[in-house]
């Protein structure tokens, strides 16, 4: 019996223990009206807010305290659910290492982003997400977030469902660059894009709205069906 009991107070000791990593409050973090402007570098990847969905990464509604890989309907990288399994937990002290260094913290993640190199912006990125993980019906007001929808596009464009077997075919030329494993060096990933903005993307490509030459000239040789067809391989690409 003394021995469940020590058990049980050990346990309890952890629990306690890991729940004071999460303030009760954003200004116990950080200047959460100052992580609003920092959080637009995450904004093209990341939705917040009632009205918050997965894109290129997974919307950030509920973080704090939740296991890693643990959002239903996100297809996370394999880094991610083997953190998942050796027990990540996206507590304070692991969402600023996070925050600072991604692939540092965790090996073969597919976020591409550099990391937040100063104490104080994570500080205040994370006092700006901890308004969301709070009771829903008080979150704030966000702006809108995610892909920017650079190109308005026919719904024609949109509504065509790609072959995936050919965008297998199409995709060997853009492997030369960009890397089926997910991983971003030397250029930005693509791999598990939301098809949506694959298109979206190409096509401001094709019209000259974004300024890659290379991608531009690629762009421009690709039909409707073929870029649908690229975007749903790459989407579901493993």
């Amino acid at each position: 019996m003394r021995k469940i009991l020590s058990l049980f107070n050990f346990a309890f000791g952890v629990l306690t223990a890991s729940l004071m990593t999460l303030p009760a409050h954003a200004e116990d973090i950080g200047d959460a009206d100052k992580g609003a402007r920092v959080f637009k570098k995450c904004a093209a990847c990341h939705q917040v807010g009632a009205e918050a969905k997965d894109r290129v990464g997974p919307h950030l509604n509920e973080v704090f305290g939740r296991p890693a890989a643990a959002h239903d309907g996100y297809r996370y990288s394999e880094g991610l659910r083997s953190a998942a399994i050796d027990g990540l937990v996206w507590d304070l002290e692991h969402l600023d290492a996070y925050l600072e260094n991604p692939k540092s913290l965790v090996t073969g993640t597919r976020m591409n982003f550099r990391g937040l190199s100063e104490p104080n912006d994570r500080a205040n990125v994370l006092a700006f997400l901890r308004q969301y993980s709070d009771d829903p019906s008080n979150y704030p007001e966000a702006e809108p977030t995610a892909i920017a929808p650079e190109v308005e596009l026919a719904p024609e464009i949109l509504s065509i469902v790609g072959d995936r077997d050919y965008g297998e075919y199409l995709a060997s030329e853009c492997s030369t660059c960009h890397q089926r494993d997910g991983s971003d060096q030397g250029i930005p990933a693509i791999v598990n894009w939301p098809a949506e903005d694959f298109v979206v993307v190409m096509h401001a490509y094709k019209r000259k709205i974004r300024p890659h030459p290379v991608m531009q000239m690629m762009a421009d040789r690709l039909s409707n069906e073929e870029i649908a067809a690229l975007a749903v391989y790459f989407e579901e690409l493993e």
